[in-house]
């Protein structure tokens, strides 16, 4: 059993961590772009993928978008993707493993997420996995990451202090953001090269590669 010296807290972003759901959310975008003749690149995609909808709708539009604009396009692209990922996902090598461990070990753990709320929900059902969560945090409404506001809300929720929770990424934003709360990462090659994602505490190509013992020690009083 996963061993650790004082109690912590688990918060798993979502896409690319829990399941791979990027190319979902790519066509699901283009879809939406390409019905006002908006052009939507996968370099562009991947660039900004694990940023809420207005940080990416702000980039693609090199201004600040409306509220109109995030609720029409962000919101016509949240229920193609919803539609899409029926049926289709399952949890990532090592996911259920790790769920499990921190589970069995007594460690609270969130979702948190630049998602939407309807998306964190539907993900977690598709998948099976709500009963081991705590907390289901969307970062949609708050500053998106790189600032660390959905991390240190989900944190808050836990009842734990930054420095005493273990973030769970894929996208560079989004160890960026950990790092900017205050909190250890780890970093999974999900979405980005491992040269990308090298401010992480901890980088592994899949989850099922993790070494509990470097959990433990990243903890170790």
């Amino acid at each position: 059993m996963l061993k650790i010296d004082r109690p912590i807290g688990v918060l798993w972003d979502m896409d690319g961590v829990l399941t791979d759901s990027g190319e979902a959310h790519y066509i699901s975008w283009k879809k939406s772009l390409d019905h006002r003749g908006i052009q939507f690149s996968r370099e562009f995609f991947h660039k900004t993928f694990g940023m809420n909808n207005n940080g990416i709708l702000s980039l693609l539009f090199e201004r600040d978008a409306t509220e109109q604009e995030v609720g029409d396009i962000g919101g016509l692209k949240e229920e193609l993707f919803r539609k899409d990922i029926q049926g289709t996902l399952e949890l990532l090598p090592g996911v259920g493993q790790w769920l499990q461990r921190f589970h069995q070990a007594g460690v609270p753990q969130a979702v948190a997420s630049s998602a939407p709320q309807e998306n964190i929900d539907a993900i977690v059902a598709e998948l099976g996995i709500g009963d081991l969560f705590q907390t289901l945090v969307s970062g949609s409404k708050l500053s998106g990451k790189p600032d660390p506001a959905t991390f240190i809300l989900a944190a808050e929720r836990l009842g734990f202090a930054p420095i005493d929770c273990l973030v769970i990424e894929d996208a560079t934003v989004g160890v960026e953001a950990a790092r900017r709360g205050g909190m250890k990462c780890v970093a999974v090659c999900t979405t980005h090269p491992k040269d990308d994602l090298q401010d992480a505490d901890i980088v592994v190509d899949r989850l099922a590669d993790l070494n509990p013992n470097d959990i433990e020690l990243l903890f170790k009083n």
